[in-house]
């Protein structure tokens, strides 16, 4: 305990996500309890203690080891999606199919989301491919790692999971800048993206494309799609300045906003706390991801540098668009807010990954230290 005491650990990186993470144990059991009792806080709690555990796990590994083993993550991690593909999951029986997507594997005495894993293993693959290549990238190098990014957010789509694709392309994108691609490379990079975004809209699913509708128009469909939206509006408009206190909100404790413990828990969180508290959340948020950053740039590994980049992008947009869609600035997409929202397998890999911001802290203070 006394060494573990002794390192020189990044405080904020670790305390704020158990701050957010008990803040919406707290939310989860106030918000849910009417209609679940204590059962969905009890085993968001569980999952936290775990979650912990994994992140312990990781900073007491050398991150250095990922880099040995990405190929072999890579393999896995594409392997756990193979079988959510339509045309294959109606026939598997470990296969789970929630809100009319197949998302989870269900192994008995848990459940796993493989496109949540993923986040964290695109991070690694994604380093890994381009570590000793930055600032001199070769086409070659270009289009494997296009190539690399393709196949898991292509996978993540087919389930359909637009959210969680639209966060793995995030990640990948934010790691292929950082490791700064030349001009012509860029251009074509944003080529591809105009080409990309009419082909991607009209290849939505109907209730995707429902959701977007829904957005530019919410009076459109005020009952239907645009009802979510509506009540997360409400919401966080009845918390006020100073909230209505956790268990008192009428819009979340009454069940007028649906799954207010996942996709909409911010609205929730800010009917209880108001204006002032969530912008103390969104403050720890920007603060936790300022200092990943700043881990990134303390590191003198490459590799350390874009992984922790990746890192902080996957919290910085996870965030941004949970945020914006429950204050009614982007569409539903059911992306989680990360260590508050209910889920487990998004919590451990939410703490793995800060696991692993420690473990790169940890190595090059040590270096600069002694």
């Amino acid at each position: 305990m006394r060494r573990f005491w002794s390192l020189p650990i990044e405080w904020f990186v670790l305390l704020i996500p158990i701050v957010l993470t008990i803040t919406g144990i707290i939310t989860i059991y106030t918000i849910t309890f009417h209609q679940y009792g204590n059962r969905l806080a009890i085993d968001q709690g569980v999952f936290a203690l775990v979650a912990i555990l994994a992140m312990v796990v990781m900073m007491s590994i050398d991150y250095r080891a990922l880099r040995s083993f990405n190929v072999l993550l890579f393999v896995v991690g594409i392997l756990l999606l193979i079988p959510l593909l339509p045309f294959l999951a109606p026939s598997l029986p470990f296969v789970l199919k929630v809100f009319g997507a197949y998302r989870w594997l269900d192994f008995g005495f848990f459940q796993l989301q493989p496109s949540e894993v993923f986040k964290l293993i695109g991070a690694v693959t994604g380093s890994a491919f381009l570590a000793q290549h930055i600032g001199v990238m070769g086409w070659r190098r270009i289009v494997g790692f296009l190539l690399i990014a393709a196949l898991p957010v292509g996978l993540v789509m087919l389930q359909p999971d637009l959210g969680t694709a639209s966060v793995l392309l995030i990640v990948f994108l934010s790691i292929f800048l950082a490791a700064k691609p030349s001009r012509r490379m860029l251009a074509l990079l944003a080529g591809i993206i105009v080409v990309a975004l009419p082909v991607l809209f009209f290849n939505l699913q109907p209730y995707q494309r429902q959701r977007v509708e829904t957005f530019l128009n919410p009076m459109s469909d005020p009952l239907g799609e645009g009802y979510n939206v509506r009540q997360s509006l409400i919401a966080v408009g009845s918390g006020g300045l100073f909230g209505r206190g956790f268990g008192q909100g009428s819009q979340t404790v009454l069940n007028f906003l649906p799954v207010a413990h996942a996709d909409f828990i911010f609205a929730g969180f800010a009917e209880a706390t108001g204006f002032v508290g969530s912008v103390l959340a969104v403050s720890l948020y920007t603060l936790l991801i300022f200092r990943i950053l700043a881990v990134a740039r303390e590191a003198d590994d490459p590799f350390a540098q874009l992984l922790c980049i990746g890192i902080a992008a996957k919290f910085f947009f996870q965030g941004f668009v949970h945020i914006s869609m429950n204050i009614g600035l982007l569409p539903v997409t059911g992306i989680p807010l990360p260590f508050m929202s209910y889920g487990g397998t998004a919590l451990i890999v939410d703490f793995a990954a800060i696991g692993i911001v420690e473990s790169i802290a940890i190595r090059h203070k040590k270096i600069l230290f002694h």
